[in-house]
């Protein structure tokens, strides 16, 4: 089944997508012109900042959030998605292949951070 998304259930949504997605939705509305890199960045910054606000007075929370209620699990997957698809936007404006690009870092990771050896 399809949904609103035009993504199949049990699709993988992959940043390629994504990219074409918001290039679209930035096209369709002739937002181009204010999507330079600096302005991405800044609202990137305010919808981090917003990500934070869900966490700022709740101090540690454990893995899955059991205690959550189920409004603040779906506001969260906004503010998350809100960063991600401003992310994307960005990283296609520069012309960076975000996938590419985190792969790499994870590679250097690798080396600058070796797993500990077992004694």
């Amino acid at each position: 089944m399809t949904g609103a998304t035009g993504v199949q259930d049990g699709e993988c949504v992959t940043l390629e997508l994504l990219k074409q997605k918001m290039a679209d939705f930035t096209k369709e509305r002739n937002w181009e012109r204010f999507h330079s890199p600096r302005n991405l960045l800044l609202a990137l910054v305010g919808e981090v900042g917003e990500l934070s606000e869900i966490f700022q007075w709740k101090g540690e929370v454990p893995k899955g959030l059991p205690e959550w209620e189920e409004e603040e699990k779906v506001h969260l997957g906004e503010e998350l998605s809100d960063v991600l698809l401003y992310l994307v936007r960005l990283s296609d404006v520069c012309g960076v292949d975000l996938g590419k690009a985190a792969l790499r870092k994870i590679e250097l990771n690798a080396i600058k951070y070796p797993k500990p050896s077992s004694e």
